[in-house]
């Protein structure tokens, strides 16, 4: 590499310039990731489409980003998209490039690993084999950003020739929990084992429940396992929600426990067929009544701009992190 391409690289504070695509979902998230520094370069991708529905895609700048740092944010949120997706991010690496990076933020089939019994299909290790066989670049194999991924043995599912750089929304929960008035009240409690294994360290400076879920009968029910959270505010700490059910009966068992406030957390707002709706206030106060603060990121931009604005919602955005990721 000659002098001039490495001095076109390195910004002048001492980072690297990244060449950075989207897709539509994400495009608001590019734009706050791009806000953070003045190395993270937008660039645009055309997403058409032909006469049979199949996409017809055309990379702006191509020729620009030869010996490059580029990256593309995804948004993996239905089957439906993520052809496309994949597309442009196996053409990428080849436009000889310097360094390849895909963001994607949530990892959509983490929950869907197991094999239970004989035929079941681990969706979650297809796509990381999907993944794995990106294109290497000229710098080598893709470095890939997930955030807080569902279950922690799934980044084995990944091989040698893309890099896992596994990241955590936690420490945006944090600095939020740090500016509220009754921060010395705060008290976090696991929905279950799993979230308690997941995020238990990263959350070791605050007093703790645990929760665990129970079987009467055909109902489910959440009951605390240890902890004491009377008179606490309660942050409820999980990596996704779909339907909401186990926080809101994580929720009820907190209350009876004498929980002064509840609010919840969780790193990815799935939410299918618009459940937050369940978590809207319902002006009837106190634990008992719903959450004071229900917060999640903007792993998935659909929720997040479905929810926007609407109590007890809060966006954290994953903009700063991504941003300090493209660093690495």
């Amino acid at each position: 590499m000659n002098e001039e391409m490495e001095k076109n690289m390195v910004v002048k504070n001492g980072g690297k310039e990244v060449q950075l695509f989207y897709c539509n979902e994400t495009e608001e998230l590019a734009r706050k990731i791009a806000a953070q520094s003045g190395s993270i370069h937008l660039n645009a991708i055309n997403w058409r489409k032909f006469a049979d529905g199949f996409p017809n895609l055309f990379i702006s700048n191509a020729h620009g980003i030869r010996g490059q740092h580029v990256a593309f944010l995804a948004s993996f949120s239905s089957p439906a998209v993520i052809f496309e997706q994949l597309s442009i991010i196996y053409a990428l690496p080849r436009m000889f490039i310097s360094s390849f990076t895909l963001v994607l933020p949530f990892f959509p089939t983490g929950s869907f690993e197991r094999m239970e019994e004989e035929g079941d299909v681990a969706t979650a290790f297809t796509l990381a084999r999907i993944l794995s066989n990106i294109p290497l670049s000229r710098g080598g194999p893709t470095s890939l950003v997930i955030f807080d991924i569902h279950a922690l043995q799934e980044r084995f599912y990944f091989g040698d020739s893309v890099l896992p750089y596994f990241e955590s929304g936690i420490p945006l929960l944090k600095e939020r929990l740090t500016q509220l008035p009754d921060s010395g009240n705060i008290m976090i409690a696991f929905p279950d084992d799993g979230a308690w294994k997941r995020f238990n360290k990263l959350l070791q400076c605050y007093p703790m429940v645990v929760c665990t879920k129970v079987r009467e009968g055909d109902q489910r029910f959440v009951r605390i396992k240890e902890g004491d959270p009377a008179g606490r505010h309660v942050v409820i700490v999980d990596d996704l929600v779909q339907s909401g059910g186990t926080l809101i009966e994580c929720q009820k068992a907190l209350a009876a426990a004498g929980a002064a406030k509840i609010s919840a957390y969780v790193t990815h707002g799935v939410f299918p067929k618009s459940s937050w709706k369940r978590f809207q206030h319902d002006n009837g106060g106190g634990a008992e009544h719903g959450f004071a603060y229900f917060w999640i990121t903007d792993s998935c931009p659909l929720t997040a701009d479905a929810v926007k604005d609407k109590d007890p919602f809060e966006i954290l955005s994953l903009a700063g992190p991504i941003a300090a990721a493209l660093q690495v």
